[in-house]
């Protein structure tokens, strides 16, 4: 292995993750869970044809592959005349895609809340809306966040996808590196070993939340 160029290269592949990849995923991240609380609130709905939409959306977003909804907005949507650029295109795929995984994860943390919360609410005389935003959502966060504490330590990892459309992040610079270098193996192992401390940390700091969260319970 090329050490000088692994030295070389570190600062360009963290630039590209500080600046490209880490705020890719939490623009992304932070769109899906408002779609996904949307979604998942449609799913509870006791109307079939608005349990139906949610039903049909999570279907479409778990059942196709994220690098072809990636491709469909960046690449088909020009063809009928709506064109979108890479990092526009990439924010709006990832935020579908993780609109669709968390909503599920959403959901079912609502679930296991028990029903006397909700009595409980009413009791009061809060409104089902207010008893959803006031003592359903907190106990229901509580529940959902090491599934979507997951859900964005891989969406850190499949940032990667977007340079295929172009959008320059950490391993888009690898690539970009490599044209020149032509030393595959030494610059996508470093990209790899770079992708691993980020979802280290991430790790670290979703058990420290967790702990945190641990004194509510």
């Amino acid at each position: 292995m090329d050490w000088q160029l692994v030295a070389d290269s570190f600062w360009p592949l963290l630039h590209g993750g500080l600046t490209g990849t880490i705020p890719l995923a939490l623009a992304s991240f932070a769109l899906g869970l408002v779609l996904a609380l949307v979604v998942a609130l449609l799913r509870l709905s006791s109307h079939k044809v608005i349990s139906g939409i949610g039903r049909a959306y999570v279907s479409i977003i778990r059942g196709t592959p994220l690098l072809v909804q990636l491709f469909v907005i960046f690449y088909g949507l020009p063809s009928i005349g709506v064109v979108v650029d890479p990092w526009p295109s990439a924010i709006i795929a990832f935020s579908l895609n993780v609109g669709g995984y968390a909503a599920e994860v959403i959901r079912a943390a609502i679930l296991s809340v028990p029903k006397g919360q909700w009595e409980a609410g009413y009791v009061v005389g809060m409104s089902h809306a207010r008893t959803l935003r006031r003592i359903i959502l907190p106990q229901a966060a509580r529940v959902s966040v090491p599934p979507l504490s997951n859900t964005f330590i891989s969406l850190v990892k499949d940032t990667s996808l977007a340079s295929l459309i172009l959008v320059t992040e950490m391993f888009r610079k690898a690539q970009e590196i490599t044209s020149f270098t032509s030393e595959f193996m030494t610059l996508y192992l470093e990209a790899a070993a770079l992708y691993w401390i980020f979802c280290t940390v991430l790790s670290f700091g979703q058990d420290r939340i967790e702990k945190k969260l641990e004194q509510y319970v």
